[in-house]
């Protein structure tokens, strides 16, 4: 019997002991540091009354843009993210709040939303990703980002319109630097993809 508990105890320690490393574990854990985009406000967009009813489809990306990760290039061909920082949300995600964000800002468009919002839309802005990240070249970081657009009707699924919108900005290869200059480089593709599509609505 004496044995039996001793047992029993050898055991308990060995739980106790256990659960005590991963707590240790958990609080040597560092939060990653999360980050958002903005949607510019000053769009200079043509005068006249609201028309036009449009959604917003989700972008489409390759497997490496579509994470909540912050993509930063040290050299051509070459993928990696910034240590201990991330989106507020996965990119997709995160561009198309965005994207109607900017034309609600413009106030051109009778309504914009997502697939799904109980409109009838007369168009569909479909977006690719194609470049969102930090690129080092010749040891200057650049943020780039590029975005191809299509404008469909909703009769028949046409593509009316499509093109490709491009920013760049000053970059940095660190979590708070990289975020903030890809959001200026946003902005840039943002103001330009606005003007584009309500001239052609």
């Amino acid at each position: 019997m004496a044995q039996a508990g001793m047992g029993g105890r050898a055991v308990r320690a060995t739980l106790v002991l256990g659960a005590a490393a991963l707590w240790l574990a958990g609080c040597g854990t560092t939060p990653k540091a999360t980050f958002d985009l903005s949607a510019p406000r000053d769009i200079a967009v043509a005068q006249g009354p609201a028309r036009g009813l449009m959604v917003v489809a989700t972008p489409t990306a390759l497997q490496v843009l579509d994470t909540d990760s912050i993509v930063v290039m040290p050299r051509p061909g070459e993928v990696t993210y910034a240590d201990d920082s991330q989106w507020t949300d996965r990119l997709p995600n995160l561009l198309q709040a965005r994207i109607i964000q900017a034309f609600e800002n413009a106030s051109r468009l009778r309504a914009v939303g997502r697939p799904g919002d109980r409109l009838t839309p007369d168009w569909t802005l479909v977006t690719e990703i194609r470049q969102f990240g930090v690129v080092v070249e010749d040891g200057q970081p650049t943020a780039v980002v590029e975005l191809a657009v299509k404008l469909v009707t909703d009769r028949g699924g046409r593509i009316a319109a499509g093109k490709v919108f491009k920013g760049t900005s000053p970059g940095a290869t660190d979590g708070a630097g990289a975020a903030a200059a890809l959001d200026r480089a946003l902005a840039t593709v943002l103001r330009d993809m606005v003007r584009w599509a309500t001239a052609r609505i």
